[in-house]
């Protein structure tokens, strides 16, 4: 193997980064090719001759890649693709066949657990992805293992193919803020060299969601001013204390996300800001009664709570704010799907030395002597030795399974197991025989509340019961970006109806989730299908109060349960948000991104930096700052550039991200 030398310093033992600008060149010990030349054998080079789009070119150093691609033969890549599985469950009676088309019918290079890596991470969600990548731009060598067919997590889609016609639908992304030019998505992206990779479009900077009740829509623009100065216009009874509640809320707002952003330290914040002092930890609910808010106009400021899924009475203020704040600076999406940025981090991961490797489950995290040693792969019970292991996956398994209760404090052990988890989810897949962009509906989330009551919502559904009218959240990703090809065909419209349900098993007529024994073929019980139905019709119901007419468009639709979530994430009780970011589980009351267990880091969801998106990515920048020993955020605030673009593989006009992102 060609092993590559610095001709400085060798960044990867030291905790100090250094800029790609400003690091001298890399030399290697033998004749190779050049590095911007893709060494191609075996099947990745008949996948170029057929037009496929082929993996990031292999430098000097991946050889063994480049060996395993050459030895899957066309059979086992056959098996491969038979035993791809669908990303969600259908609801298809009398549907005709459907194929999955995101499994790859070329078997995934293996990586050879005799590989030497200075860090391994567990899981390819967002957190996961950027902690890799930052990892690998700064020098150390570092493995994604991913169980799924596909790297990305909740940011992944997936693919069908139903009588010719080809459909894709997002797992998680919806809309996104903070991807301005100073925006905290734009800065994570251009720290690796990907910011010109990924181009967002804005949704309406008018209404980029339209929050419906009984007898009153609203729709959110972008701009705090414009914010306030709607909602003071449609109560205008209430004009005064609104006023002033707005006021504080964007201060609560801006400054939280200073602290989230590690601008500020909290002891600092509190002396230096005392209105986040009194009001930012207390739940939202103390402001409004504070300030003397109707319900109604309680309900239309936390219209779009479904995306943190926390009851009125539990939800911090900062929370509140902060998703507020999040795309008053504008909602977006990434031109050509949610997979994207998956995709992009890992062209950068494979670009600097690192590697992912999909449908590589981990059985458990190894221990010793209070020190991780690496992990061992659920198939085979092969052990790939590193000195860093960074868990993406969920927080309740890595503690408690994965790593073993045994090796963290009782302390910790404790408030593991007494988290709550936020409530899950159920999202129906549709696709419509009509453009409804040529039919004039708005580029806009709906949320159609059935009541103003959102403690009440929030109350059947934690104690397992369906809302007489469930909040009902439409989007349509061919309205946010009409030039992806793959989400519907040429006329029709891609179509999501999502709702909170609660967190019980038994509402879906399974026992204990998709793990145990009864279960193991939930998916085609007759009354988990009927439950689905049911639902499914109930939300294309409410969906036509804002779409007139939508059901008589569906000629495609299926599915996800938690129960489908948690098959194919393993998240505790099927939730996409984590742990529940109620006071009592918020930031410095979380844990991580270091553990007790001594290189043992986490990123995702349920660390201090929360769920969604931007949240996510963040968190795996601080993991890779924590390992690293170094302020990476500090830097990207700066304008650093950590990556090195000139690794990148060139951009060619057929690229997709879903193959890219196995």
């Amino acid at each position: 193997m060609c092993e590559a030398r610095s001709a400085g310093p060798r960044y990867a033992s030291t905790s100090t980064i250094v800029p790609a600008s400003r690091r001298p060149p890399t030399t290697c010990t033998r004749r190779c090719p050049s590095r911007r030349r893709a060494v191609v054998t075996g099947s990745a080079s008949k996948a170029r001759k057929r037009g496929a789009a082929a993996a990031p070119a292999p430098d000097c150093g991946s050889r063994a890649l480049v060996r395993a691609t050459r030895r899957a033969s066309p059979r086992a890549r056959a098996a491969a693709s038979r035993r791809a599985t669908a990303c969600v469950s259908a609801s298809r009676q009398g549907a005709p066949a459907r194929r999955d088309t995101v499994g790859d019918p070329r078997r995934a290079p293996r990586v050879s657990t005799q590989e030497r890596w200075d860090a391994i991470v567990i899981g390819s969600g967002l957190g996961g992805l950027a902690c890799a990548a930052y990892l690998c731009a700064a020098g150390r060598r570092t493995l994604v293992l991913e169980a799924h067919a596909l790297a990305g997590g909740n940011s992944q889609v997936f693919r069908r193919r139903v009588r010719g016609r080809e459909y894709e639908f997002d797992v998680g992304l919806h809309y996104i803020g903070e991807c301005g030019p100073e925006g905290l998505v734009t800065r994570i992206l251009n720290g690796l060299g990907l910011a010109e990779r990924v181009v967002f479009r804005p949704l309406d900077p008018d209404g980029f969601s339209t929050l419906v009740f009984p007898d009153l829509t609203f729709r959110v623009p972008v701009g705090w001013d414009r914010y306030r100065a709607r909602l003071l216009a449609a109560f205008p009874g209430e004009a005064d204390a609104l006023g002033k509640l707005v006021d504080l809320l964007r201060e609560i707002g801006e400054q939280g996300r200073r602290l989230q952003n590690h601008e500020v330290g909290m002891g600092e914040l509190f002396a230096s800001r005392p209105e986040f002092a009194k009001w930012g930890l207390r739940p939202i609910t103390d402001l409004f009664a504070a300030h003397g808010i109707s319900q109604r106009a309680q309900a239309v400021l936390l219209g779009e709570q479904g995306d943190y899924a926390v009851r009125p009475s539990k939800t911090p203020a900062v929370l509140a704010a902060g998703l507020t704040d999040h795309y008053m600076r504008g909602a977006f999406y990434p031109e050509g799907g949610g997979q994207v940025i998956a995709a992009r981090l890992v062209e950068a991961i494979r670009a600097h030395g690192g590697a992912v490797q999909v449908r590589a489950a981990v059985e458990r995290i190894a221990v010793e002597d209070g020190r991780v040693r690496g992990v061992v792969l659920a198939k085979g019970g092969e052990r790939i030795d590193a000195p860093v292991v960074v868990s993406n996956a969920d927080l309740k398994r890595t503690v408690l399974e994965l790593a073993g209760a045994e090796h963290f404090s009782a302390a910790t052990v404790e408030r593991v197991r007494g988290f709550r988890m936020s409530l899950p989810l159920f999202t129906a897949y549709l696709d419509l025989d009509v453009d409804l962009g040529a039919r004039g509906v708005p580029n806009t989330n709906y949320w159609i509340w059935g009541s103003y009551d959102l403690e009440g919502i929030y109350a059947e559904l934690e104690s397992g019961r369906m809302p007489s009218v469930p909040l009902a959240y439409v989007t349509a990703a061919s309205l946010k970006d009409p030039t992806n090809r793959h989400l519907a065909p040429a006329g029709h419209t891609n179509v999501q109806i999502m709702t909170l349900v609660p967190r019980e098993y038994a509402v879906w007529h399974v026992a204990q989730g998709p793990h145990d024994a009864r279960s193991n073929r939930y998916h085609r019980d007759a009354e988990y299908r009927r439950s689905k139905a049911e639902l499914v019709e109930r939300l294309i119901e409410i969906a036509e109060g804002v779409i007139p007419g939508l059901g008589e468009h569906v000629v495609w639709k299926e599915s996800a349960t938690p129960v489908t979530q948690e098959r194919f994430t393993h998240s505790t009780g099927g939730t996409s948000y984590g742990i529940e970011f109620a006071t009592d589980q918020m930031g410095p009351l979380r844990v991580g991104p270091a553990t007790d267990v001594a290189g043992l880091f986490l990123a995702g969801a349920s660390t201090p930096s929360g769920h969604g998106i931007g949240n996510v990515l963040r968190s795996g920048v601080v993991a890779a700052s924590a390992v690293l020993e170094a302020d990476l955020l500090g830097m990207l605030r700066a304008g650093e550039r950590i990556g090195d673009p000139a690794k990148l593989p060139p951009l060619t006009p057929d690229w997709d991200p879903v193959r890219a992102s196995r």
